[in-house]
């Protein structure tokens, strides 16, 4: 783990928004399913924010509830909440409650989140933010170029 020399004027990105991939593919954890500190299950990674320019994942977006798409929510977790991965899950170090509780994440409002608003994330769950001094990056899979294809 490496102290973040993170420049102050970036922002996250959606990784399936960008042409980045992680570096070990099998390390993915899209769609796998989140457990929380006691076991129960949340929802399921449904995205990953990057640091478009560290190339590191920083926070998790987490889809529960609904069918198809209708009545679901989506939460944000800041990565160093994760304590392990397996095959097929994702265990987070805090209570479905108190993401449940978490500030209002609505992908279809969004569009692009000011720091202000990641530190929201970070302060509720308690977490130093990745721009923050001294914050120290959990390891957990660096993002690289896609290269290109000539279809």
């Amino acid at each position: 783990m490496s102290q973040s020399t993170h420049p102050t004027n970036t922002e996250l990105e959606k990784l399936s928004d960008t042409r980045l991939t992680l570096d070990d593919s099998s390390q993915d954890i899209r769609n796998r399913k989140v457990f929380d500190r006691h076991g129960e299950e949340i929802g399921a990674v449904n995205d990953l924010f990057i640091d478009p320019i560290e190339r590191k994942v920083q926070m998790l977006e987490v889809r529960a509830g609904g069918f198809l798409g209708i009545g679901d929510r989506h939460f944000l977790l800041p990565v160093n909440a994760i304590t392990s991965v397996t095959e097929g899950k994702v265990h987070v170090n805090q209570t479905r409650e108190h993401i449940v509780g978490s500030p209002v994440y609505d992908p279809a409002l969004i569009v692009a989140p000011t720091r202000e608003y990641w530190g929201q994330y970070y302060g509720y769950y308690g977490m130093s933010p990745y721009w923050g001094p001294g914050f120290m990056y959990p390891t957990y899979p660096i993002s690289r170029e896609y290269p290109e294809t000539n279809d």
